[in-house]
C-alpha cells in the first residue's frame, strides 16, 4: 500500500510588485521518497507544472531564509505596526536559469502539512523507511537505463 500525505492551498504567485494571482497548489509526500515533497502548480491556461525538494528545506524555510540552488524558502518579514505574531506567511521562489517565480503562502496550512508528513515518516528518520531502499535502487537503476540508452 501507497502511504502518501496531500493537500491543497492557494498561494499568490507574484508576477511584478503591481500584479498577483492566486492559483490552487497541491501538496504531497509519499512515504516511499521520504525526502522529497512535490508542490503542482496549476496555473491557468497552463498545463500543471511540480517542482521535487527537500521536504527538510520546506520545514527550515518555516524558521528562517533557506535554500541554495533553484529553491529559496523564507517567512515574510511581519509588518512592525502589525500586531499579528511574525511570521504568517512565506515566500518560496523557484527558479531555472534566469527566470524565476516567487509565490506567496499563508504558512499554517502549510506546516500543518509537514505536521501531517511527520506523523508519516517522522524528520530524521527518512533512513529507516523501508520503502526507501527499494525506491532508491529503482530509481539508481532507471538513470543508468537512461544513461545507457542516451549514451
Amino acid at each position: 500500500m501507497r502511504e502518501s500525505v496531500q493537500a491543497e492551498v492557494m498561494m499568490s504567485f507574484l508576477v511584478s510588485e503591481e500584479l498577483s494571482f492566486r492559483i490552487p497548489v497541491e501538496l504531497r509526500y509519499e512515504a516511499e521518497d521520504p525526502y522529497a515533497v512535490r508542490l503542482t502548480f496549476h496555473l491557468p491556461g497552463d498545463a500543471p507544472v511540480s517542482w521535487t525538494f527537500g521536504r527538510e528545506l520546506l520545514a527550515d524555510g518555516v524558521e528562517e531564509a533557506c535554500g541554495d540552488g533553484d529553491v529559496h524558502i523564507a517567512p515574510v518579514e511581519a509588518d512592525p505596526l502589525s500586531e499579528e505574531e511574525p511570521p504568517a506567511e512565506m515566500h518560496i521562489r523557484l527558479q531555472v536559469g534566469g527566470d524565476h517565480a516567487l509565490f506567496r503562502v499563508r504558512m499554517a496550512p502549510l506546516v500543518a502539512f509537514l505536521d501531517r508528513t511527520d506523523r508519516l515518516v517522522p524528520l530524521g528518520e527518512e533512513r529507516a523507511s523501508a520503502d526507501f531502499e527499494s525506491h532508491l535502487d529503482e530509481a539508481l537503476h532507471r538513470i543508468l537505463a537512461e544513461e545507457q540508452s542516451a549514451g
